[in-house]
Formats: structure tokens, C-alpha cells, sequence
């Protein structure tokens, strides 16, 4: 079999919506496989290698992936894509031969908070990113060195960003919304810094006016060089044009459940 991107939708597209999987011919490469799968839905979480499974590979990393195949699985990788886990790997068959294979499963992330009132202070709206994006990594960048990058910019960054690049590292939520692992200083002469964008080139900034950055309105710089202001801080932008079908920039009308997609080395 060759593979390509088209035999993966082909792939795909046997299986139906909820829980179902496929071997896979023998003679297919389940690392081109992958790496095919990984192209389009980021860097997985691998459940299952050399036989062993991840002690954490519950339902919220793709662990009912793992269930049509009981202790049969030999290699196991997740991805999360909405409100589906896709996985493949190598799995023993009933006649204990090791085969490929390929697997769909629903994916169920806890209801997220109601939208809240923009003058709720107490709201904590990277715990809310998290919690709409089914996050359960550790942080990927717990160390990143704020002060050496702040000195360079020239200038402090807001506390909610540091957390989201500390929480989330290198990736997009939604596949879509690319966060920046530092503020892109393009439009600096506009008075803006570039903290995320997306694949429709519009770019997410803040507009850098006072001392106190945590105080800075996002601002968004649209594809045909509008810019569109709004008085809320970046992880706040984000919950909301996650989940707000009536945000102007909302990605709602694509996704009922949301994700983050990890860009980077394949694990």
C-alpha cells in the first residue's frame, strides 16, 4: 500500500463516527504512517511502546484507543482532533500475529465554564484554556527564561501569556491559533507585538501602551490590515473565540470540543 495523505482520508473515512478500528496490510510501515498522521495532527502522546504501556494512557490522553485490543497492543500513538482520538500502531491479532492498525474513538473533554462576564475579575482563564482544551500534559515549558527574553524585547511581558507558553509550549489550539513562543516584534512601529496567529494570517497582538503589560488590549491585526481592538488579555481572547459563537474572530462554528495540537520532534 502506498501511503499518502489521500490514502489516509480514504483510511479515515472507513471508519465511522465513535469507536472503530482496521488492520492494517502487513506489509504497510506504521512509522510512515505516523509521520503521515503526525503532519496533520501534531506530535502524539504514545500510549503504548514495546508492549508497555503508559501508566497515565487514560481516557483523557486516548486510552479508549487501547480497548478493542485489550493486552494485544505492541504499539500504541494518540492524537487528539476534536471530538475524536485517532491512534495507530501494532497490535497482535487473535492469532497472535503483529499487525497494523489503525483506530478511531470519541473523545469526551468535561464541559468548560459558561462564558463569563469580561468584568469577572476572579475569572482564571488559562485554568479555563485548559480545561476547554482537555489539556493534561505537564507543563512543556516550565523553565523558559522570562527575564532573559523580556530584557532583549525591551519591555515586560503580560503573566497570562508566560503561562499559557509555560503551560501549552509550541503549538496551535485548534490547529489553527498558532501561539507564539515569544512575541514577534513585526509591527513594533505600530505599536504592536505579535503574541499568536492563524492560518488565515490574521495576527493576534497586544497593543503595548503602559507600564503595566497585564493592562495591554489585545488587538487584532486581520488578514486585509484592519485592526480590530478588544479589551481583554490574550488567554481571555482565546477561551473566548474558542468556544463564543458570537465572537467576531470565533472558532466555534468548527469545533464543539477543542484541543491543543503539540508541534515538534515526533514522540
Amino acid at each position: 500500500m502506498e501511503l499518502t495523505q489521500t490514502t489516509v482520508n480514504d483510511l479515515l473515512a472507513q471508519l465511522g463516527p465513535g469507536d472503530d478500528h482496521m488492520y492494517l496490510p502487513s506489509d504497510l510501515d506504521p512509522q510512515a504512517l505516523t509521520d503521515l498522521l503526525a503532519d496533520r495532527y501534531g506530535v502524539p502522546n504514545t500510549l503504548v511502546l514495546d508492549g508497555f504501556t503508559d501508566p497515565t494512557a487514560d481516557d483523557s490522553r486516548g486510552g479508549a484507543l487501547l480497548v478493542p485490543f485489550a493486552d494485544r497492543t505492541v504499539m500504541m500513538r494518540a492524537w487528539a482532533y476534536g471530538d475524536q482520538w485517532v491512534g495507530t500502531g501494532a497490535v497482535r491479532d487473535a492469532e497472535g500475529t503483529e499487525r497494523p492498525v489503525l483506530v478511531v474513538a470519541d473523545r469526551e473533554v468535561p464541559e468548560p465554564w459558561a462564558v463569563a462576564s469580561g468584568e469577572d475579575e476572579d475569572v482564571d482563564w488559562v485554568e479555563r484554556l485548559v480545561r476547554i482544551t482537555g489539556w493534561t500534559e505537564p507543563a512543556r515549558r516550565p523553565d523558559v527564561d522570562w527575564a532573559e527574553v523580556e530584557s532583549r524585547l525591551g519591555t515586560a511581558l503580560p503573566s497570562d501569556y508566560k503561562r499559557m507558553v509555560e503551560t501549552f509550549g509550541v503549538g496551535a489550539f485548534d490547529g489553527y491559533l498558532g501561539l507564539n513562543q515569544e512575541p514577534w516584534t513585526g509591527l513594533r512601529e505600530d505599536g504592536l507585538l505579535i503574541w499568536a496567529g492563524t492560518e488565515h494570517e490574521d495576527l493576534y497582538c497586544w497593543r503595548a501602551d503602559g507600564d503595566d503589560p497585564d493592562r495591554w488590549p489585545v488587538v487584532v491585526r486581520s488578514f486585509d490590515h484592519q485592526d480590530v481592538p478588544f479589551d481583554c488579555r490574550a488567554a481571555e481572547f482565546v477561551c473566548r473565540i474558542l468556544i463564543d459563537p458570537h465572537h467576531r474572530f470565533t472558532m466555534a462554528r468548527y469545533f464543539d470540543t477543542h484541543w491543543f495540537m503539540r508541534y515538534g520532534t515526533h514522540a
